[in-house]
């Protein structure tokens, strides 16, 4: 190997050491209750700002990635949980109910990662939320997929993003009034009667 490429490589697997560093710290300091911030990942990583700041160049970016992080083992297991029901419409009740339990149970960090979304100009950077919600959307709808057209599915898909994140808690609680349980109940029934209706028109469709 060439003396250049060992020297590349290095550098790639530094990068990503000290990403998982700074993406640690913040970890951690969401476990002691704090909201991160480039100046307490910093000092508890130890490291510059401006060193978090090249790796992680906004707070949005940093909250979002860091809530993710930690949240990550409950997701896996929610997720690997809705992949054994056979049954679509219990999958996604699982899906939809862990998902937004978790939701619940996190929601000051999760309304402050949406502020800050919010607080952005439209069109402004990169999105950093949201794709994963996509995969677990998916995941729940491996066994329906081949039932519907393309654009069923992916109206579908759309339709169904709106009955994750804290997004829907904040609506359900701020404008209907709505406690956790209710707001997570409301979501899963509106994920149910989006399924129970895309199947419905697939079955519309191959009688025509």
């Amino acid at each position: 190997m060439e003396p250049g490429s060992q020297q590349e490589k290095g550098r790639v697997r530094q990068k990503r050491r000290t990403r998982a560093l700074l993406l640690r710290a913040a970890v951690e300091l969401i476990r002691r209750g704090e909201v991160p911030t480039v100046a307490g990942v910093a000092e508890e990583a130890d490291v510059s700002r401006r060193t978090v700041y090249r790796y992680i160049p906004t707070q949005e970016q940093l909250l979002a990635e860091a809530s993710l992080e930690s949240l990550r083992p409950e997701v896996e297991a929610i997720i690997e949980s809705a992949r054994r029901e056979q049954d679509a419409a219990e999958a996604l009740r699982r899906v939809v109910g862990g998902i937004q339990r978790l939701a619940v149970k996190h929601e000051a960090l999760l309304r402050s990662i949406l502020r800050l979304s919010l607080d952005r100009k439209l069109g402004e950077g990169t999105p950093v939320r949201g794709r994963r919600r996509l995969d677990w959307i998916q995941s729940a709808l491996e066994t329906v997929k081949p039932r519907l057209s393309r654009r069923a599915y992916e109206r579908l898909v759309s339709a169904l993003t709106l009955t994750l994140g804290v997004e829907a808690l904040v609506i359900l609680h701020d404008i209907r009034g709505l406690d956790a349980k209710q707001s997570v109940e409301i979501c899963q029934w509106a994920a149910g009667a989006l399924l129970e209706a895309a199947l419905r028109e697939g079955r519309g469709s191959r009688k025509r």
